[in-house]
């Protein structure tokens, strides 16, 4: 476990950071307005709002990746202005993105003090550097080797060179922006108790997360913004997640997941995979009834989207049969797939689903053009009417022929399943579906899954949040190091009896639960 010892004065519950009257505009839309709010040093301070309350802006507004269009930021009671991460950084303000920063083809040691190596006559002096390297590494507690390339580190290591090069510089603040989002259990209780340590030592942290149940556990304060406006400030302690939810939205959520519809037992099968074998995955099959959600869960890392990709095309598959409603799907791309009723939500959709610079209008006709187009041209108003109501059915908010990156990330997740709607599918692999998704747009994913259940869709569920699956799924398989490990039926389904089999060695997941 990391421990990070140090003194922590009495003042270490000063303000580290004030804000007054921070205002942002991007274009016509008022991303932040008039937010003053004190952080005071040596804690956890949280930030939670749906996709585009600001929360981001703001964080980025401390960290020197956004400038403020009014306003004043205090450090240490000092009035400042940064232009930069390198000017915050100098202030002791380092950030630690969704997106890490790391110089692959370079080793540990070299990206934490990368920009600040020791030098001799110019030259890197290596044997300083790993010295360096091994103090902060004994004095923070992390065991990472020095000399390890970062390019085939898991994301959580990668995430802990990023916490010791912002510990290199003597960082008094960090600000952390969905540090979870790609972390699965262990890695997410080891980034906890890295967090923890921190504030401990006298750090102060920014957390921004979607993720409520992490905030009520590490965050002191919690400061909640709704349309770029702060809401409240409070101790953790005397919030909860309906109260953060409330705050949020402006409005009780209601339950989180919408009522299971059991699909009939006479329900034929509708999507059959047979001995799958792809890079990642070894001999997984399986079967999924009409109107039956089948949860897929595991660890990172354990084949779910190795599966995924491989079913649906999108690589290559080594041996392996896919079957809809009895008939071979053969070919082996996601052309095929989807004129055989095969739709995909990939687990990134930034990378994998959308094109960014395209309006939601044209990428959700992405997977429709042959029935929109005549002599080989879009036929624009089709395309507007047809994709119109499917949008208006998933309930796309926001400007619908602006590029797609303009639109939080639950509207971009709509946008994807609007596609899929587009197609109607047989069957419908869901990987990842709210990763990144606050929670009013998470219910609002939910309830088109249902209905896609409802409606006769088979869907295949992959989630590393174990409340999805026990929430949406009728039942589960596990899977690790790329088998299935474990089959689950719904009266057998429990975060422990999944985590144990997930964790379980060969032989000892069919004991697990």
């Amino acid at each position: 476990m990391a421990r990070i010892t140090a003194e922590v004065s009495s003042s270490a519950r000063a303000p580290r950071v004030e804000l007054r009257g921070i205002s942002k505009h991007f274009g016509g839309v008022h991303a932040l307005d008039g937010i003053s709010l004190e952080i005071p040093s040596g804690t956890v301070h949280a930030l939670v709002g749906e996709n585009g309350a600001g929360k981001s802006t703001l964080g980025k507004i401390i960290s020197g990746s956004i400038h403020p269009d009014a306003g004043e930021i205090l450090l240490d009671g000092q009035p400042v202005s940064f232009r930069s991460p390198r000017e915050a950084l100098g202030h002791g303000i380092a950030t630690i993105a969704q997106e890490l920063l790391v110089v692959s083809r370079l080793s540990v040691a070299e990206n934490v003090f990368l920009g600040a190596e020791p030098r001799r006559a110019g030259w890197v002096n290596r044997g300083a550097l790993r010295r360096q390297y091994l103090a902060l590494a004994q004095r923070s507690g992390f065991d990472l080797p020095a000399d390890r390339p970062v390019g085939g580190m898991r994301v959580a290591e990668q995430q802990q060179v990023e916490i010791l090069r912002a510990l290199a510089r003597d960082a008094g603040m960090i600000v952390m922006d969905e540090p979870s989002a790609a972390l699965s259990g262990p890695d997410v209780q080891r980034l906890h108790e890295i967090i923890r340590s921190l504030a401990a030592s006298g750090k102060t942290v920014l957390l921004v997360s979607h993720f409520l149940r992490e905030v009520l556990a590490l965050a002191d304060n919690i400061t909640v913004l709704r349309d770029g406006r702060l809401v409240r400030t409070a101790p953790a302690s005397q919030e909860t997640e309906d109260s953060l939810i409330q705050g949020m939205l402006g409005r009780a959520l209601g339950a989180a997941y919408p009522p299971k519809v059991q699909a009939p037992r006479e329900a034929p099968v509708v999507f059959r995979a047979g001995g799958v074998h792809a890079p990642g995955v070894n001999g997984v099959s399986l079967e999924i009834r009409a109107g039956e959600i089948l949860g897929m869960a595991g660890l990172v890392g354990a084949g779910r989207s190795e599966f995924a990709r491989a079913v649906f095309g999108a690589d290559r598959r080594a041996a392996g049969t896919v079957q809809i409603d009895g008939a071979e799907v053969s070919g082996g791309n996601p052309l095929v797939s989807l004129r055989r009723g095969l739709a995909m939500i990939p687990e990134s959709r930034r990378e994998q689903g959308l094109i960014l610079g395209r309006s939601a209008v044209e990428n959700v006709a992405l997977s429709s053009l042959g029935q929109l187009s005549r002599g080989g041209f879009v036929n624009r108003r089709a395309e507007r009417g047809a994709v119109g109501q499917v949008l208006d059915t998933v309930g796309l908010a926001g400007n619908r022929e602006a590029p797609v990156i303009s639109l939080s990330g639950g509207n971009q997740q709509k946008a994807l399943f609007a596609r899929t709607l587009m197609c109607r599918p047989r069957v419908l692999i869901a990987d990842e579906p709210t990763r990144g998704v606050d929670v009013g747009a998470k219910r609002a994913i939910y309830d088109l899954v249902a209905e896609l259940a409802a409606g006769g869709t088979a869907v295949l569920l992959i989630s590393s949040e174990l409340e999805e699956i026990l929430g949406l799924a009728h039942r589960v398989l596990v899977m690790r190091r790329g088998s299935v490990v474990k089959e689950l039926s719904e009266d057998e389904m429990t975060e422990s009896a999944i985590l144990a089999a997930a964790f379980a060695e060969s032989g000892a997941a069919e004991r697990a639960a």
